[in-house]
């Protein structure tokens, strides 16, 4: 009887060192930190008043696509033409939307430049001449979060042959001011 007492007080003693040992625990800290930066985006979007953009649309990358043009006769809807002696030209508007988060500027710069230098035809920006020389300003005080209609200009001279196809890129930049 008094081995069955110690044997049974040596059995208890091991389950409670093993219901101990599966106890175990362990603990961490992680101390998480972040710096926020101010930021603004461009995208562009369609103008209810101009030719729908072919692709891109909502985002910084978008296509603008005049299809056919010419001096006179038909053309796309949405799309002004004037010409003069010597030279046509067909505009249509682009909606530019800068947004900014976490920032104290009041307004932007937009500023735009031709990707390629273009020694035939005239590009404009919201009636800004712009070139692949320097960036030119299309407007010093831009309102954040508003779409700003951007006429978009393309002047050809008469001499242009027939079915010769233009492209080029603008490349806007918005600077917050």
């Amino acid at each position: 009887m008094k081995k069955l007492t110690i044997l049974t007080f040596v059995a208890a003693m091991m389950i409670m060192i093993s219901s101990v040992a599966s106890a175990q625990t362990a603990t961490g800290t992680l101390t998480v930190t972040a710096t926020v930066n101010s930021s603004i985006n461009l995208v562009f979007n369609n103008d209810a008043a101009g030719v729908a953009l072919s692709s891109g649309a909502g985002t910084n990358t978008a296509t603008l696509a005049f299809g056919n043009v010419s001096a006179f006769g038909a053309i796309g809807a949405n799309i002004t033409r004037s010409t003069t002696a010597t030279t046509f030209t067909v505009s249509t508007p682009v909606d530019v939307l800068v947004s900014k988060a976490n920032s104290a500027s009041a307004n932007y710069t937009l500023k735009a430049q031709l990707g390629a230098a273009d020694a035939v035809n005239t590009w404009q920006v919201g009636g800004t001449t712009v070139t692949s020389a320097a960036l030119a300003t299309i407007t010093a005080t831009g309102t954040y979060a508003s779409n700003v209609p951007e006429a978009i200009a393309l002047t050809i001279p008469f001499t242009t042959a027939s079915a010769t196809a233009i492209s080029n890129t603008i490349n806007f930049t918005a600077t917050a001011n």
